[in-house]
């Protein structure tokens, strides 16, 4: 499964975090927000996992643009902690680009890597 991290803040953590969640069924890079919605559209990445300070905003942006929103999931804002089924859904779904806000990255890697490798197993 490959991976690409955008957004704006913490993506060096989140990069460690997938790693961690995903062992060697995954292949993480970091990209600018807009190379890593790329990736997706161009098929040379799988998933998009992107933080910023809102959740959406900088974080899902550029993908929300190329990709469409039925193909993008804010899982967290300010205040609003990831919800497990929530994430589940938005998998189940199609969502291909996962939003949060950094200081939730823990919770929203765990929840999203979980949902995806699922799948894949």
């Amino acid at each position: 499964m490959r991976i690409a991290i955008g957004g704006q803040v913490e993506k060096q953590e989140i990069q460690q975090l997938v790693k961690a969640a995903g062992g060697e069924q995954v292949n993480v890079v970091i990209k600018s927000d807009l190379e890593a919605a790329m990736l997706i559209k161009s098929g040379g990445a799988d998933y998009y996992l992107g933080a910023c300070h809102t959740g959406g905003g900088g974080a899902l942006a550029m993908a929300i643009a190329l990709l469409g929103k039925p193909q993008c999931a804010t899982i967290s804002m300010p205040g609003k902690k990831p919800v497990k089924e929530q994430v589940e859904q938005a998998v189940e779904s199609g969502a291909k680009a996962f939003g949060f806000t950094g200081d939730h990255k823990e919770q929203a890697v765990e929840y999203v890597m979980g949902a995806l490798l699922k799948q894949y197993t």
